[in-house]
């Protein structure tokens, strides 16, 4: 899946967002004193420093969240590597005889 689930866990002063992909947490977005940052993992995957302060300028939201959601899908991507590729696309069972 290409896209992440963003919920907004404080409007303003942060800015904060909880960010999901198949309904598991897998990162934080935050806006504070002008320092934007998000976090893949408990790992500081992107920071920029934006105009708004707390909250983002209405024009500028789109570009940094989406850029802060490109680096946390790159990351995820990188992790996936490093555990040893995609998943199997089988599982070992019991016979059914």
């Amino acid at each position: 899946m290409n896209q992440l689930r963003l919920v907004n866990t404080c409007e303003a002063c942060p800015e904060q967002y909880d960010v999901y992909r198949d309904d598991k947490k897998v990162g934080y977005l935050r806006l504070r004193h002008g320092y934007f940052r998000a976090e893949c993992r408990d790992v500081v995957v992107y920071s920029a420093r934006p105009i708004g302060d707390g909250i983002f300028e209405s024009y500028e939201r789109d570009r940094y969240l989406n850029a802060a959601c490109r680096a946390i899908l790159d990351e995820l991507a990188r992790q996936e590597e490093v555990k040893g590729g995609e998943e199997n696309l089988f599982f070992f069972g019991e016979s059914d005889e």
